[in-house]
């Protein structure tokens, strides 16, 4: 009896050891190209069950981001830890924590969906019953099955981007790096691999996105990250709130969170504007048919004391209404559409 009870508790302090906290974080990132900065002192950091939208313009340093974060490119300088290690001191370790699903697979011609999967099975070291349960499984969860005999280059973009994520989840990695996993598919596979992502995320899975489909993002993730020409905009929540786990060596710009459509009577547009930006907690406006939209900082009491120092100002308030940036608005309101 006291054989098992020493047997249990080596048992139970193996788990101990051997789970690591899903923290993922990107210390002072960056990577070169000759002159080009793909990557400029890049900082944020996301842990266990959170999906992470990327979102930048085309150029913004994303893929590079995110292929060093998968062992498949070295920076300049920084690193990143996954779950503790860091890819560049510790790969090999590194790599059985992360499953990267690169934006489109290789037209291979001569092996099947069902051959591509379980030959990264083994090349993880899955072997004999392990690796034909690991591949029966990630099969059924992405719906490989009626296809898993046909060869990839025969497949659909949306058959194809489901052998990738097979290939990505077949080891079980907490941590799942999706590459533009959207680009391309019809709106039913999207819909379906969004519900995916989804059942990922309760598995307790972190994931990193990146999508120009921004409404998409906006419905299955928790946080946003957002660059352009290599460097950090903001790091915060898909309704736009700043995040506090955001890296103070950064350049964060905190994106606005509510929007304000405003009318007044007796008065023009312009002159509603400019007495507009006069006012505290009001970030920007702009004159809109009869009336103006004023960009806020904050929530419900911020709004109600923007009104009632409206009313302090003598303006006869006859329309004052709120509502939440979307992702797309954020977007819009912190980048600036400029290009490597």
């Amino acid at each position: 009896m006291c054989k098992f009870y020493l047997f249990y508790l080596f048992y139970l302090f193996e788990i101990i050891l051997t789970h690591y906290p899903m923290l993922v974080e990107i210390k002072n990132l960056s990577r070169y190209f000759n002159t080009v900065r793909a990557v400029d002192d890049v900082s944020f950091s996301f842990g266990d069950g959170e999906v992470i939208g990327f979102v930048g313009p085309n150029g913004a340093g994303k893929t590079t981001t995110m292929r060093i974060m998968a062992t498949l490119d070295e920076p300049t300088a920084g690193d990143v830890l996954v779950a503790g290690k860091s890819v560049l001191d510790y790969p090999e370790e590194a790599r059985r924590h992360i499953g990267f699903m690169p934006d489109a697979l290789p037209e291979h011609s001569d092996i099947t969906a069902h051959e591509y999967v379980d030959f990264f099975a083994r090349a993880y070291g899955l072997r004999a019953a392990a690796l034909a349960k690991a591949v029966a499984d990630v099969e059924e969860f992405t719906g490989l099955g009626p296809i898993r005999d046909k060869p990839i280059k025969a497949l659909s973009k949306g058959m194809k981007q489901r052998v990738g994520l097979a290939r990505a989840l077949v080891h079980d990695p907490g941590l799942l790096i999706m590459d533009e996993p959207a680009n391309g598919l019809d709106p039913r596979a999207r819909i379906e691999l969004r519900e995916l992502v989804k059942i990922l995320a309760e598995r307790g899975k972190t994931i990193l996105v990146s999508s120009h489909i921004l409404p998409e993002l906006a419905e299955m993730c928790t946080g946003i990250v957002i660059l352009e020409r290599g460097r950090l905009l903001s790091d915060g929540t898909a309704g736009g709130r700043a995040s506090s786990r955001a890296v103070s060596s950064s350049p964060i710009l905190t994106p606005v969170s509510r929007r304000v459509r405003v009318r007044a009577a007796g008065i023009e547009p312009a002159e509603l504007v400019l007495r507009l930006l006069e006012t505290p907690g009001i970030l920007n406006a702009m004159p809109r048919n009869d009336g103006a939209v004023a960009e806020v900082e904050g929530g419900d009491d911020e709004a109600s004391t923007i009104l009632a120092a409206l009313f302090a100002q003598g303006l006869k308030i006859i329309e004052f209404r709120t509502e939440t940036l979307d992702l797309e608005d954020v977007f819009m309101t912190v980048t600036k559409g400029n290009l490597q």
